[in-house]
């Protein structure tokens, strides 16, 4: 028997029932689910330095458990004296297992370590069921060793649902257990 992570076997046996009763859904199907969640890092010093992009590649790696790639840029800023082709960036995309596997660290180790956690705001969606989540600090995660980080860095975090509607986008995150702020 392989394994199967503890949140995905959660939203299969309670969480599109909760659903599917919640928004009257006929179909399983219908029910809204989460596709990907991309975590994505912008360098904007590795202009100068380019050692910043391999160090966080190496962190998102760490981090997910999965190889990040660098990400580059589209077109010339000469205000940034930035070319096209440069990296300047790191991002990776997680599906499936590794999907859920960084959903349940997510929640349950990592955003508890943020100083003076409230819950995270509810206003990080975008209007066709995703969400945004900007992280300041790469030390909540537990696989960062703080000795061995050069700079303190943030991301963001998208994940993307099924969902037609925040609201549902909402009650699904919100089942999965990602600790939204009370109004």
């Amino acid at each position: 028997m392989s394994y199967v992570p503890r949140l995905k076997t959660e939203y299969k046996e309670r969480i599109v029932k909760a659903l599917k009763e919640e928004y009257g859904y006929d179909n399983v199907m219908q029910v809204p689910k989460l596709q990907k969640i991309v975590l994505s890092r912008g360098v904007g010093a590795a202009v100068a330095d380019k050692k910043l992009i391999d160090h966080a590649v190496e962190e998102l790696t760490q981090i997910t458990g999965q190889k990040a790639v660098a990400t580059i840029s589209k077109k010339d800023v000469s205000t940034f004296k930035l070319r096209k082709g440069m990296p300047i960036g790191a991002k990776v995309t997680l599906r499936g297992e590794r999907m859920y596997e960084f959903l349940d660290r997510l929640v349950t180790t990592a955003l508890p370590r943020v100083r003076d956690f409230q819950g995270i705001r509810a206003t990080g969606f975008d209007g066709r069921g995703n969400y945004n989540l900007g992280i300041t600090e790469q030390i909540i995660f537990p696989e960062i060793n703080i000795d061995k980080i050069n700079r303190i860095n943030g991301m963001d975090i998208t994940f993307v649902t099924s969902a037609q509607t925040d609201k549902e986008a909402k009650s699904l995150l919100t089942e999965l257990g990602l600790p939204f702020k009370k109004n």
